[in-house]
């Protein structure tokens, strides 16, 4: 009871404190200067756009700049302002936790959102983190649409947007993924689409209409996917010149479902062009094509209110976590995507207007090294299987202590324990437990687990023990945690994840352009929960409920 207590206390008290290093107190959010940096007299922008790369590693901003164009990424660094060492500040490094704390100013123990998905005592299953048994699809029969936010316990910087002004402000969401559109949309979004790869078609949930709009029906019977994938994925330039990147065929790389000819180029997805469309880099072109249709649909950037279009780039994950961030596919889409981000700002200047809209770009969480390029080049790493530790701890644990399934789920690092089977046995919980982590730590691929109602009186250093602490919600996580070594990751012999504390999944980019932003730069440490509270003071409306960020001041100075 004492440990909780203590637990509870550091919790209240550390969750709100950013880990990165706060020298000075942020300056107050000048907006007269924010209005001279501006070519417009509005006192506010038309527009706001956030884009969230899923699984961008922070040095892709300038990794491969020499083949990047001048309307991109280059575009972004030169006119816009970059935070370059923007850090997550809590654990899991994980899509769905991402994506709520960009919007939200948030972490887990606060706003819920524990991992795409988590064990649920209240319900006795895995949870999605989006589910909404109680919603249905629209635009396709599958239940593809059954989500909403509720699962999201506070408020987003758009939901904060519609209550400044009387809910006038229209919020957007769009991506593949159903939770990087729910999400950051929030509870009060006008809409929210993402897209259903068994059918091909984007869908949104009854939670926000019950009929999918005109324009959106249209875009869907143009059949897209397979419209971008009626030739092959062949690379912008001759995959020779990729020099950034390992050889095209690697026995770690991973095929496509039903691929016979191995992991090299052309890649031919037009047999499966539905699903597959995710996992190339056409995938985000769809994205934004749907997000200007999206936009010119709800009007967006045209009213006397400030709106907000939330856009998640999901095809950059698919394809990391299939070949890894050093294969010729990663560097590719990352080309393409530059590519796509020029097209796009130019269709924001010409629909909004130059100066009159603020952007900002980041990310969810990074990616790790493939380990079997770490052996190849003689780094250390390796995979750990979160499954078979369970099977075969459970089964130790049944042989030493007679206690069936004493571990009933695993998830996001953590184990749940069978609390009412260890009960039944009437067997010591702590025993149990102790044996659990003891056996946990003979393996190399676990340089720490413990009960995580110990958190705050375990020996770990910072930043690890505050991020374990701003991912720890008391009604939603596990029982006991496990750290993995540098470089091992949570997988099989192909392919790669992301999830942990350690800077290749927790560096994110951030970088501001537009209304309000003075280009420059800044190499102090700030947080992905920095971003809704400086959103929130460039706009003068209230930050999110559970913010626990603070204003980056910089961008307006």
């Amino acid at each position: 009871m004492k440990r909780t207590t203590l637990l509870s206390l550091a919790l209240f008290m550390t969750a709100p404190a950013v880990w990165a290093q706060k020298a000075t107190s942020p300056k107050p959010f000048n907006h007269q200067a924010s209005a001279q940096n501006t070519k417009t007299t509005n006192n506010k922008p038309k527009l706001v756009v956030g884009v969230v790369v899923d699984q961008m590693r922070w040095d892709y901003l300038y990794r491969y700049g020499s083949r990047y164009t001048a309307g991109g990424f280059k575009r972004l660094l030169q006119d816009g302002f970059s935070c370059e060492n923007t850090l997550i500040n809590y654990t899991p490094t994980i899509t769905a936790c991402g994506h709520t704390c960009v919007y939200t100013g948030s972490v887990p123990a606060i706003h819920g959102i524990i991992g795409n998905t988590w064990y649920s005592n209240e319900i006795g299953r895995t949870m999605y983190c989006a589910e909404d048994t109680t919603m249905n699809t629209v635009g396709s029969t599958s239940a593809a649409g059954k989500m909403s936010p509720r699962n999201m316990l506070v408020t987003t910087i758009g939901d904060e947007l519609r209550l400044s002004n009387h809910f006038q402000s229209k919020v957007v969401g769009v991506a593949i993924k159903d939770r990087g559109a729910i999400l950051p949309a929030g509870h009060s979004a006008n809409a929210a689409f993402w897209y259903d790869g068994s059918t091909g078609n984007w869908v949104t949930s009854t939670y926000y209409m019950n009929e999918l709009p005109t324009w959106a029906q249209q875009y869907n019977q143009q059949k897209w996917p397979q419209q971008y994938l009626a030739k092959p994925w062949t690379t912008l330039y001759p995959a020779a010149t990729y020099t950034l990147s390992t050889e095209d065929e690697k026995p770690y790389e991973g095929k496509y479902k039903n691929s016979t000819t191995g992991t090299s180029f052309p890649h031919d997805l037009s047999a499966a062009a539905n699903s597959s469309i995710a996992a190339s880099p056409f995938g985000n072109t769809m994205t934004l094509e749907f997000a200007k249709k999206a936009m010119e649909a709800y009007n967006m950037g045209k009213g006397e209110v400030t709106d907000f279009l939330a856009v998640s780039l999901s095809s950059t994950d698919y394809v990391g976590h299939q070949f890894g961030p050093n294969s010729i596919e990663a560097e590719d889409t990352y080309l393409r995507l530059d590519q796509d981000l020029g097209a796009f700002f130019q269709y924001l200047d010409a629909k909004v207007g130059k100066g009159q809209y603020l952007f900002f770009i980041t990310a969810d969480h990074g990616v790790a090294h493939v380990p079997g390029f770490l052996q190849e080049n003689k780094l250390p790493g390796g995979t750990w299987d979160d499954r078979a530790a369970m099977k075969d701890l459970n089964e130790k644990v049944a042989a030493r202590f007679g206690v069936k399934d004493a571990i009933k789920a695993v998830d996001n690092y953590q184990f749940w324990l069978n609390e009412d089977a260890i009960a039944a046995s009437g067997k010591n919980r702590n025993d149990i437990q102790q044996f659990i982590i003891a056996e946990l730590l003979k393996s190399p691929a676990i340089a720490k687990a413990f009960p995580i109602k110990d958190l705050m009186v375990t020996v770990l250093p910072e930043p690890i023990r505050t991020m374990m602490s701003n991912g720890y919600n008391t009604k939603r996580s596990g029982d006991i945690q496990v750290v993995l070594t540098p470089a091992y990751i949570d997988g099989g012999k192909t392919g790669t994840t992301h999830g942990l504390w350690y800077p290749y999944d927790a560096h994110i980019p951030l970088v501001w352009m537009g209304w309000g932003v003075n280009p420059g730069k800044t190499n102090r440490t700030v947080g992905m929960t920095d971003i809704a509270p400086t959103l929130a003071a460039m706009l003068h409306i209230q930050m999110p409920s559970g913010n626990v960020g603070q204003v980056i001041h910089e961008i307006t100075h």
